[in-house]
Formats: C-alpha cells, sequence, structure tokens
C-alpha cells in the first residue's frame, strides 16, 4: 500500500493536501491542512479540488491555512510531555480497586478470564 494519500474524488489520483469535514449543525464545510490519520468522515483532497469546493446553497465554506508563524515543529521537550501525561493518566488512583485477577485492561482491550 502507498504511503502517499490519495484525493477521495473518483477518478482523482492526485496526492491529497487538504482534509474536508462537514458540521452539520452549523452548515458548514471546512477545508484544512491534511489529517495526519485518515479518518472516516472526513474527505482527503488534493489541491485542485480543494481550490474549487463549493458547498450547497446556505451553506457555508470555511478555509483555514495556516500561516507559517503557527506551524511549530515539534520538540523532544514535547514529546518526553506526552510520555509523562500518558504515563501518569495510567498510574492507579488511590483508593481504587484492582481488576479481579485474570482480567486485565489494555488500551481499549480487555483480556478475560477462559471460562471453565
Amino acid at each position: 500500500m502507498s504511503p502517499v494519500r490519495r484525493c477521495s474524488r473518483s477518478a482523482c489520483s492526485l496526492p491529497a493536501i487538504a482534509t474536508l469535514t462537514y458540521v452539520y449543525a452549523d452548515s458548514t464545510a471546512v477545508v484544512g491542512p491534511l489529517a495526519v490519520h485518515a479518518e472516516p468522515h472526513c474527505y482527503d483532497l488534493c489541491e485542485a479540488h480543494a481550490e474549487r469546493l463549493t458547498a450547497p446553497r446556505g451553506w457555508e465554506v470555511v478555509r483555514h491555512e495556516p500561516s507559517a508563524d503557527t506551524v511549530v515543529a515539534r520538540s523532544s521537550d514535547d514529546l518526553e510531555a506526552l510520555a509523562d501525561a500518558v504515563r501518569e493518566a495510567a498510574r492507579p488512583r488511590p483508593g481504587s480497586t484492582p481488576p479481579e485477577p485474570g482480567t486485565g485492561r489494555r488500551g481499549h482491550l480487555r483480556a478475560l478470564p477462559t471460562p471453565g
């Protein structure tokens, strides 16, 4: 599989540079920079399709183009702070009951004891 994400439009094989998201409650289509991960309810668009996008009557198109000032490179301090926050969230809370033996929780998965 190619690491380059392609435009979601039919018959377009150009690389995606933007992500389209709909905010139905506000009748708004938002076109912004390419999302880090492909999401099921978002659409990746190439440059041409992102620029030409129009919305239905009564809807607004919001184009978010970050300036060079707002793009910040991640430093190792940022990554260390994120790792510390994850470790802190994983620590058992005082007064909490430990899980039953044989049932452990790892992320979103749960190990259940074998029936027997």
